[in-house]
């Protein structure tokens, strides 16, 4: 069945070219509204690591819908009560952390889903049913909903295949800097050991017939990761190139060097 979901849609055209973002860590809507502008397929709205409450999300995802950007929001957990809440913001997307088993898949599918196939909960008027107009949105809503878990744990990779056959989980996407944490590796994404994991990711997705994901710091990396194979990539975040972008301006007027480029990726 076809969605109104534009990132969805995306991931099921495999004659399109790979779909490109980046976070947004700024919380803040003109800097989503400028990036979404700035040729971005998506934008990665942080609700775990950066200070976004649910008002702000409407906020944001306001912005965002002003631009040929559409919106990925990654909640702080795999909760029943955080995922309504999005939805019912407007999110159409929503990616979910450190889920580690088919059972937890199995939850973050139910989440997203209204009765009989899953537990969301009913409202009759919030933003995500455009206050209400949106004709027969209880039924279709269920369609246009995209749900991606994250793997961030050789434990989760390994269980990838189960994971992936959850129906209700729409796509994966791999965290590369708690998977390199978890590998004894913090702070170094490049490692070999990570990177053939990584790798294994996109290979064992593919078998499994289902889109991943991944972030990289910079397009050397993001690049080498569509070259093994993942469907979709984001590039840092809106803060790191802000502050990459300041350092080396200030490098080439001071006469110095930029601090290099982190190897991390901590989104």
């Amino acid at each position: 069945m076809s969605s109104n979901n534009p990132f969805k849609s995306w991931l099921a055209d495999k004659n399109r070219a790979t779909p490109l973002g980046t976070w947004l860590m700024a919380a803040a809507p003109a800097t989503a509204e400028a990036l979404g502008y700035g040729g971005f397929d998506f934008l990665v709205v942080d609700m775990e690591h950066v200070p976004v409450e649910f008002t702000d999300l409407a906020h944001i995802l306001r912005a965002i819908g002003c631009t040929p950007a559409d919106a990925v929001v990654r909640l702080a957990w795999n909760d029943q009560v955080l995922v309504k809440r999005a939805l019912d913001a407007g999110a159409r997307t929503v990616m979910l952390p450190f889920v580690q088993n088919a059972e937890e898949a199995k939850a973050a599918a139910s989440y997203t889903r209204y009765p009989p196939h899953g537990i969301r909960g009913v409202a009759a008027v919030h933003r995500g049913s455009r206050f209400g107009t949106i004709p027969n949105y209880l039924k279709s809503a269920n369609d246009d909903i995209c749900t991606i878990v994250q793997l961030e744990t050789p434990e989760a990779i390994e269980r990838l295949p189960e994971i992936a056959a959850v129906e209700g989980i729409d796509a994966l996407f791999v965290g590369p800097g708690d998977l390199s944490a978890a590998m004894g590796h913090i702070g170094n994404i490049a490692h070999p050991e990570v990177q053939a994991l990584i790798e294994k990711a996109a290979k064992d997705a593919h078998s499994a017939g289902k889109p991943v994901g991944i972030v990289g710091p910079n397009p050397d990396m993001v690049k080498r990761f569509i070259g093994y194979g993942y469907d979709y990539a984001a590039i840092a975040s809106d803060i790191a190139m802000m502050t990459g972008r300041a350092s080396d301006w200030l490098g080439q007027l001071k006469g110095t060097a930029a601090a290099p480029a982190q190897q991390t990726a901590a989104y």
